[in-house]
């Protein structure tokens, strides 16, 4: 018996593997937690001082961001009610700064420091890779430069004949609908991605094997899922990410969307092996005695524009606003896919696979924000039927009995029609935030605040356009917030429906002049109901903001002028 203690006592107590790992991992990560802490304690402190709705423990916010994404953006509009100027929301260890004041923003959009985007873009990148949207640094510089030539005013004066003939083309499926309620979106979306194809992208949307709608209802799900991966903190890492059912769907829609842009550019490649240059696209619904063309001196006129629709009129200029003077004729601009696959072929520094990325890019800011701003439109003009009344009187002064296409000196004159869709772009932009990564502490304008690096700010632009000390009555839909003399002591950053500053919208223009010939097209041809009033909108903000019950309104086809008067 003794010999048994003492073997017992002989063999040493060893601990398992298993304990050792933990026994290290637990002061490991410990003395990690502190470190990292420690390297943020300029963030904690200078975020001490920044106003913001408490929150719980190490969560901080988050609970703020369940629920579906009309109760987001409903809760994160009401919590913000209490708060002016800057408002700080903590998700998890993610200090998140909302900017309202146009002197904030200002320091922000303008600056050539805070260009990069938020890290949550990244989410982007299995659909957009790194185009515009999300490239920084030397490529985003060099790209950007490269793109911002095809969305030229001279460009954009080539696209109008596709532009009328898409219009058209989405009447006529309208008109089918017999006075029906339908949601117009729908139709815009559609719309709105066959004009891509047909001018920035130069191929035809008969040629493609899969509708534009298709890909739009494909965009629309993607972005519901990077929405749900924005407010769910869970869902950030991809590990994570991947294991979900959502990782699934995505992969699909996925394969749809690069489907499209991959035939989009197999199409356009093989023109160009045959020497074609320019869009493949014949109008449709554009009768041959109804196609103009501009003369020599029309081309040779200086083109100045008031309002967004053309450059800015506030003397602030962006690689957009250029001197067309020196540009007549003997420098050919191309367009978007045209300037990008010549510039490959010339020995530019751009890829296929980058191509590719800015085509994605293109498509989907190109269309999916215009038929937004476009069903908007449309529903506020349900709504409001005097202001729908001034502007079909300002379209019948503009073109009297004629069904003539809408031509660019046309929407010069449309005016009100203009005043109409910017405050439709105020109300309603969208884009409802631009969020930014903070790579170093920023100094606010608006009062003794100092945003620190780490940081994410987010420009609120709803909430910017609805500041009652720069629009009176902000909840009121009134054109005339845009006339001149409303906007000339405006700052100019109260108003950022494109962005502003280097990294502004690089379609704005485009987006401008297809909209109008596309809403005075339809404008011309039916008269709006909507049954749903705004303060039943249902807003959602899933990349672009949207309506949840979607945009429900009735088309009653006006009966052409001279008949009305007749009538009358």
């Amino acid at each position: 018996m003794a010999g048994t203690v003492a073997a017992d006592f002989s063999q040493p107590n060893t601990a398992s593997p298993t304990t050792v790992f933990y026994s290290l991992l637990i002061p490991a990560a410990i003395l990690w937690f502190f470190y990292w802490r420690l390297s943020r304690r300029n963030l904690y402190k200078l975020a001490e001082k920044l106003p913001g709705p408490p929150g719980l423990p190490i969560i901080g916010n988050a609970l703020d961001l369940t629920g579906s994404s009309h109760i987001v953006f409903k809760t994160i509009i009401t919590k913000g009610k209490d708060f002016n100027d800057v408002i700080k929301l903590w998700v998890g260890p993610k200090l998140l700064v909302f900017l309202v004041d146009p002197r904030d923003i200002e320091l922000v959009l303008s600056s050539q420091v805070y260009l990069d985007k938020s890290p949550e873009y990244r989410f982007f990148k299995p659909w957009l890779g790194n185009g515009l949207l999300i490239s920084s640094g030397h490529k985003w510089r060099a790209h950007r430069k490269l793109i911002a030539p095809t969305f030229h005013l001279n460009v954009l004066k080539s696209f109008l004949e596709l532009f009328n003939d898409n219009s058209r083309h989405v009447c006529n499926k309208m008109r089918a609908l017999n006075g029906k309620t339908f949601d117009c979106h729908d139709y815009m979306s559609e719309c709105t991605v066959e004009i891509l194809l047909e001018t920035a992208m130069g191929v035809s949307r008969k040629t493609q094997d899969q509708s534009g709608f298709d890909y739009a209802m494909a965009v629309m799900k993607m972005c519901d899922i990077l929405h749900l991966r924005h407010t769910k903190v869970w869902l950030y890492p991809d590990w994570i990410f991947n294991l979900t059912k959502h990782a699934k769907v995505q992969v699909k829609l996925l394969d749809v969307i690069h489907s499209l842009t991959k035939k989009v550019i197999k199409n356009k490649k093989d023109a160009f092996s045959k020497g074609t240059r320019g869009s493949l696209a014949t109008p449709e619904f554009i009768k041959p005695e109804e196609k103009f063309e501009k003369t020599k001196d029309e081309n040779k006129k200086t083109i100045v524009v008031e309002g967004l629709s053309f450059g800015q009129s506030t003397g602030l200029k962006d690689d957009l606003d250029v001197d067309d003077t020196n540009d007549i004729g003997e420098k050919k601009r191309l367009a978007f896919l045209d300037l990008l696959l010549e510039s490959a072929e010339n020995g530019a520094v751009i890829s296929e696979e980058e191509i590719k990325e800015q085509v994605d890019t293109i498509m989907f800011e190109g269309h999916d924000t215009t038929a937004a701003g476009s069903s908007f439109f449309l529903s506020l003009m349900g709504i409001h039927q005097d202001i729908q009344d001034k502007v079909v009187e300002e379209l019948d002064q503009i073109f009297g009995d004629s069904e003539r296409p809408c031509t660019f000196q046309d929407t010069l004159e449309m005016k009100y029609l203009e005043r109409c869709m910017m405050e439709t772009l105020r109300m309603y932009p969208p884009v409802p935030v631009i969020a930014r990564h903070m790579k170093e502490d920023l100094k606010l304008a608006s009062g003794d605040y100092v945003i620190p690096k780490g940081a994410t700010v987010v420009v609120a632009t709803y909430k910017l356009h609805r500041l009652e000390s720069i629009y009176p009555n902000p909840e009121k839909f009134d054109p005339d917030n845009f006339l001149p003399e409303r906007q000339a002591n405006r700052h100019y950053y109260a108003f950022v429906p494109f962005s502003a500053g280097p990294r502004s919208c690089v379609g704005r223009k485009y987006a401008m002049l297809k909209l109008k010939v596309i809403l005075s097209t339809i404008l011309r041809q039916f008269r709006v109901h909507s049954d749903l009033k705004e303060q039943d909108f249902r807003l959602q903000a899933d990349i672009i903001l949207k309506r949840e019950e979607g945009f429900q309104v009735r088309l009653e086809p006006r009966k052409p002028r001279a008949k009305q008067a007749a009538a009358s």
